[in-house]
């Protein structure tokens, strides 16, 4: 098991690593609309998403892989409502490919953010 960790994504804001890497499997951690100085983007549901997809990104990237290698992502929202903005975003980030997925709503996230994302891919 190897624990990756980037200064091209948001450090943890608890004690959990921002992905593991394990079987030739990298599981992320939850991102939220953090930058990488740690300040929270406090923009629309669209800027959150893509602040979001970019952190998944640098901390897949740091795994040695990709949104391209993604096999599964989960959304949780704090509101349902926002379903097709993220779904926008999402879009431009999975272009030809589209893992499995799931969303959910949830009642609040850490710093009150609007989306969180987490992904499973192949290293």
């Amino acid at each position: 098991m190897n624990i990756v960790s980037t200064n091209e994504a948001p450090q943890a804001i608890g004690s959990y690593s921002q992905a593991i890497i394990i079987n030739n499997m990298v599981y992320t951690s939850g991102q939220i609309a953090l930058k990488t100085d740690g300040s929270f983007l406090d923009g629309d549901i669209k800027e959150q998403t893509s602040q979001v997809l970019t952190n998944l990104s640098n901390v897949l990237n740091a795994a040695g892989s990709s949104l391209n290698q993604v096999v599964k992502t989960t959304i949780f929202l704090a509101n349902m409502d926002d379903f097709l903005a993220v779904n926008e975003v999402y879009a431009t980030f999975f272009k030809e490919h589209k893992p499995a997925r799931s969303t959910v709503a949830v009642k609040t996230l850490p710093r009150n953010a609007l989306v969180e994302i987490e992904a499973i891919a192949h290293v």
